[in-house]
């Protein structure tokens, strides 16, 4: 009498049935427990339930070896760090703040930084795409950029970088450039101090062009000829991007003395504390890790960037 209800019932039902997992379940213990029971299944074939079996069997396994272990979770309060350090430097990618989590002696890797990062709809941070090459400490280079004030006058500055690990030697800045006034720059950029082997210059642009010939007088004038050539300027026009992005963007200049104030507090600033993917997350002066201490953000250029210590 089953039988025929069942019969009754399949010539009614769609053609493929539907089985719940708690369905299969049933099927696949009478099965492991009464191998018998296949004789009696008549709405599935017994092919079917074997199949059911061995697919639990791979899932039961692949369960069993599945590593236990995994990425250690970061503690809340470096993660409100990490959200506190994005909020407070919107212009930081998480290159930037993860070297700065290095140097107060936090590990935590680069992607777990990005991940507790504020969203922002802007994008990222851009960092230099050059490398060190050789002999790069006995280079040095030059280039000017023009600034507007708020009366609407060009002030011209003039950055000296050294290329060992990109220290800013010297900001220079004036309202009527001339060749004389590149030289003094250039003699006081170094001081007491060894004068780099070869200085770099930019040729490109009319008033560049003009000034690098009287310059080029100069060099040789001062026996200065073979520090003066002509070369690549990749280094110094990122290094001159940074500079607006990080800072003059960000700053309407008043006069000749607040670009030069802004300029130098920058200086200090991008030579003492700031981290750079060249140098392994280091600044141009080495920073030691802080280890021990309460952390603490200290603003600099009026809030547009902090340095964070432990004291």
């Amino acid at each position: 009498m089953l039988r025929q209800q069942i019969n009754v019932l399949r010539r009614t039902a769609p053609k493929r049935h539907t089985f719940r997992a708690i369905d299969r379940l049933i099927f696949v213990c009478l099965y492991r427990l009464l191998p018998g029971v296949r004789d009696a299944l008549a709405i599935v074939k017994p092919e079917t339930v074997v199949k059911w079996h061995r697919a639990g069997f791979r899932l039961y396994w692949r369960w069993k070896s599945k590593p236990r272990g995994g990425r250690p979770t970061v503690p809340l309060e470096i993660r409100k760090l990490i959200r506190e350090m994005s909020i407070a430097n919107p212009l930081w990618g998480a290159p930037r703040i993860h070297g700065e989590l290095l140097k107060l002696g936090i590990d935590i890797g680069q992607t777990s930084v990005a991940k507790y990062m504020v969203r922002r709809r802007d994008p990222p941070s851009q960092g230099w795409r050059t490398f060190l090459r050789n002999h790069a400490d006995g280079i040095a280079a030059m280039d000017m950029f023009v600034v507007p004030t708020i009366s609407f006058r060009l002030l011209y500055g003039l950055l000296i970088m050294g290329h060992g690990r990109r220290h800013i030697l010297w900001f220079g800045v004036t309202a009527h450039p001339t060749a004389e006034w590149i030289a003094n720059q250039v003699t006081e950029a170094c001081g007491w101090e060894q004068a780099p082997r070869d200085l770099i210059r930019d040729g490109t642009g009319p008033m560049v062009r003009s000034l690098s010939v009287d310059f080029d007088r100069w060099a040789f004038a001062t026996d200065r000829r073979r520090r003066a050539p002509l070369g690549k300027m990749d280094m110094l026009k990122g290094m001159i991007g940074s500079i607006l992005r990080e800072c003059l963007d960000h700053v309407v200049v008043l006069g000749e003395r607040h670009l030069r104030h802004v300029l130098l507090s920058y200086m200090s600033y991008h030579n003492e504390i700031r981290t750079h993917l060249s140098l392994e997350k280091d600044a141009p002066i080495s920073r030691a890790p802080e280890l021990a201490g309460h952390i603490l953000g200290r603003p600099i250029l009026g809030g547009l960037h902090h340095q964070y210590v432990r004291i």
